[in-house]
């Protein structure tokens, strides 16, 4: 049986309970009412879209709709051709950029190496580096020697030499377009580089062809004085430009294989050739001598030809040079030598052109008409002055004339293309005496034989001249 208390708080708790009840009845009805009011919205929503989509199905609505979806399609073309020419242009200067980073790259090396690339871009051979079918030729193996100078920057520059002696020499030690019987000391030259070969891979063919050459200078024919024959079609004829044709060869060949008597056979001829061709007025040496004084083109009374020309010269004073390098340091004629590249050196000095500080094609008529600031020569002359200087044979202060004439050259000579190439220009292509048809050796012969551009005769002691004076 309950209490009274009891019966209180169960009255009290149905009471709660009864008031939640209708509490939650409350929040039903009102939710449903929520309901419906969203209901009836989203009916009202739909209506508008209806009636909007009603009012746009007018002709003006769709009118103004078409010319809506027109103009937007035309500003998506504009766009898209906008995107497109920005592209393009992006393309164009990346290969622009590409063209001038290439070239500033090419600045970048030193001018031995950009002329050393120009020839072998020109020509992926020395064999085909001149036009026409390939030759013993002394000029070609001058310039691969030039080239082989920069074997120790990359391997390929030797080989591009090395190439070129193994396409002419045969494994029996033929050569081809070589004839000992020729007679013709231009043909001795290239086997400098034969020399070259021999010494880093010792292979017989190399060894044959180089005594080759020597029995050729054993049988070559003489002027009457003891000098050499430039050439047997040009008889009782010295030219300076073969001592360094043949008797370079001779004393890298009497280094090489212990035969002393070719390092006097080529002093005997450097030292005769001087005496017979000096000039003593101005200390300059003239191109050749006929010891017949039958040719046209020389003096009837010393055999001498009239006129200094440069790359003559610039012949002769490479090759006491390169015999130097050879000679003992004891041989009885080393100072006649070293005295000879002095007195001729500062002969060289007084002829050269004070505005460009480089030499003419006739050195010693600087300034007349026709005549010309000529290539080979001049580097030439750098070269011997550079090298001289290093090695102490001519005063320190030709260091700095050839620091200068190289300068020279560069601004008068050299030309740069948009891919870094260089040209040389202003080279004289070749100058002899005699001959069919016959060159007189006059001023005007000199003058007026072609010139020619990047021509191996001029590249070759550019490429000498740059690395000797490491530029």
């Amino acid at each position: 049986m309950n209490s009274g208390v009891e019966l209180e708080e169960e009255k009290r708790r149905g009471g709660e309970k009864g008031k939640g009840r209708k509490g939650e009845g409350v929040k039903r009805r009102e939710g449903e009412k929520e309901r419906g009011r969203r209901g009836e919205g989203v009916k009202r929503g739909r209506g508008e879209k209806g009636k909007r989509r009603l009012r746009a199905e007018t002709p003006q609505n769709r009118n103004a709709a078409k010319t809506k979806r027109q103009n937007y399609k035309i500003k998506t073309f504009k766009m898209t051709i906008k995107n497109l020419s920005v592209t393009f242009l992006l393309i164009l200067l990346a290969g622009c950029s590409s063209g001038k980073s290439q070239k500033n790259k090419a600045e970048e090396q030193k001018w031995s190496v950009r002329m050393a690339n120009t020839v072998m871009t020109q020509a992926d051979s020395l064999i085909r580096y001149v036009s026409g079918k390939p030759k013993w030729a002394y000029d070609v193996a001058f310039l691969g020697m030039a080239i082989d100078r920069l074997g120790n920057e990359d391997p390929k520059y030797s080989k591009y030499m090395e190439d070129w002696v193994n396409y002419f020499v045969h494994d029996d030690g033929s050569v081809t377009d070589y004839r000992l019987e020729e007679y013709n000391l231009d043909r001795i030259f290239p086997g400098r580089n034969v020399l070259t070969v021999y010494q880093r891979d010792s292979r017989q063919k190399c060894k044959i062809a180089l005594d080759n050459f020597i029995k050729q200078l054993e049988t070559h024919p003489k002027t009457n004085s003891g000098g050499y024959w430039h050439k047997k079609i040009y008889p009782w004829q010295m030219w300076l430009d073969g001592i360094f044709m043949g008797s370079t060869f001779m004393a890298a060949y009497a280094r090489e294989f212990n035969q002393p008597e070719w390092f006097d056979a080529a002093t005997r001829q450097t030292i005769m050739i001087y005496e017979k061709t000096l000039d003593p007025g101005t200390g300059l040496l003239m191109h050749a001598w006929d010891e017949s004084r039958e040719q046209k083109w020389c003096d009837p009374l010393t055999g001498k030809s009239l006129y200094p020309w440069s790359r003559a010269t610039g012949w002769y004073l490479m090759a006491i040079m390169d015999i130097l390098d050879c000679l003992p340091a004891d041989h009885p004629d080393r100072n006649g030598l070293i005295s000879i590249l002095q007195k001729t050196s500062d002969a060289l000095l007084k002829v050269r052109d004070p505005d460009s500080g480089i030499w003419f094609q006739v050195l010693n008529h600087g300034g007349r008409e026709g005549n010309y600031l000529e290539g080979s020569g001049s580097a030439m002359f750098t070269y011997v002055f550079a090298k001289g200087a290093r090695l102490g044979y001519l005063d320190q202060k030709y260091r700095e004339i050839a620091e200068s004439a190289f300068d020279g050259i560069l601004k008068e000579l050299i030309t740069v293309d948009e891919k870094g190439f260089v040209t040389m220009h202003n080279i004289c292509g070749g100058c002899g005496l005699g001959g069919n048809p016959y060159r007189d050796g006059s001023y005007e012969y000199y003058i007026n034989e072609k010139r020619f551009d990047n021509d191996t005769k001029g590249v070759a002691p550019f490429i000498l001249a740059a690395l000797e004076l490491d530029r």
